[in-house]
């Protein structure tokens, strides 16, 4: 992408983010990866008068391969979590969720927001005030209820008991302190009380498997008892995912993570066909999706902080709270947080 185009990008989410002059914001980012975007965030950051900071940190050593989520290279240089402890905004293009040091960053009152997807995806699903007022709906509503039940016509049916753990939104940029956020991002998400999920989730053709970017094929039955996963069954991919979290010999993985639903009509549940590269973000997002996570919840104040992680993406799911619906067989059933599709 031109680099004009860039900047012209990060000014915008920079402005949405409430970026103004005397502000301190630093881009993190990590070896060789992303420096466009490092450059064109310095560059919109200077026009809008942000004091603005670059560190670099030094690639990554090779290791397994797998998505182990919360572990970032600030966990060995407190000097450099200082240093972003103490600025106004971090621009995240290395991907600190989960991290302590993340954690860390946001309580001293530092705003974050990751940006790491590809940058034509980013420029389609620019955050907007209108999609921010749909998730800040569902939130509310979500944060009122004391149960959560996910059906589908293939054999989904499990209940969430709700109020322990806070209640999150993402709509693609932040301005508030210490909020987080991930450009693009559109969804609304809570986690379950520790020892409160029980029941059974049917993945079907065509749900999505992160972090592996790639479609369900054959239906996936898991069966949930108080709060942890106790049996994976289906054909290949129910023995990929078994593999997968095997990798990690935690059986903390198989505890159950966030759960929440997608509101943004522009992104694409195809979207993986596109960009293929990235980390998933327009399926998390994608208008009626229903998403459950397995794994760490400590994003949520919880106690399981599991390298372990899968976000799961269903599609053509129903979802209730206290009884309610808010997404119907895939489709949104709420009027305010509803799209009119033309």
């Amino acid at each position: 992408m031109n680099s004009n185009v860039l900047t012209e990008m990060c000014l915008e989410q920079l402005t949405l983010s409430g970026v103004h002059e005397g502000e301190k914001v630093i881009v993190l980012s990590e070896g060789d990866d992303r420096l466009d975007y490092a450059n064109a965030f310095l560059a919109a950051g200077q026009r809008l008068g942000a004091r603005m900071y670059h560190m670099r940190l030094p690639a990554p050593l090779p290791d397994s391969g797998a998505w182990a989520v919360g572990k970032t290279g600030l966990a060995a240089n407190p000097d450099a979590v200082e240093a972003l402890k103490n600025a106004d905004m971090v621009v995240d293009l290395i991907f600190l969720l989960f991290s302590e040091e993340q954690m860390a960053i946001q309580a001293s009152g530092t705003r974050v927001l990751t940006a790491v997807e590809p940058a034509p995806l980013l420029a389609r699903l620019m955050p907007t005030k209108q999609l921010r007022e749909r998730v800040e709906v569902g939130a509310e509503l979500l944060a009122k209820a004391k149960t959560m039940r996910i059906t589908s016509k293939h054999g989904t049916d499990v209940i969430y008991k709700l109020g322990v753990y806070p209640t999150m939104s993402e709509y693609g940029y932040t301005d508030e302190p210490g909020r987080w956020d991930h450009w693009p991002a559109a969804f609304v998400f809570t986690g379950g009380a520790d020892d409160g999920v029980d029941g059974q989730i049917v993945l079907a053709p065509g749900d999505v498997l992160l972090p592996f970017n790639t479609y369900v094929r054959d239906p996936v039955t898991y069966t949930i008892e108080k709060g942890f996963i106790t049996d994976i069954r289906g054909g290949l991919d129910a023995e990929l995912i078994k593999s997968y979290m095997g990798t990690f010999h935690d059986p903390r993985g198989f505890g159950m993570s966030h759960v929440g639903w997608g509101l943004d009509h522009r992104a694409h549940w195809h979207g993986l066909t596109h960009f293929p590269g990235g980390m998933g973000m327009e399926l998390r997002s994608f208008y009626g999706n229903v998403m459950f996570s397995t794994g760490p919840n400590n994003e949520l104040g919880g106690p399981n902080d599991t390298a372990c992680h899968l976000d799961i993406p269903m599609r053509n799911c129903s979802l209730f709270l206290d009884d309610e619906p808010m997404v119907l067989d895939g489709n949104i059933a709420v009027k305010e947080m509803q799209h009119v599709f033309k």
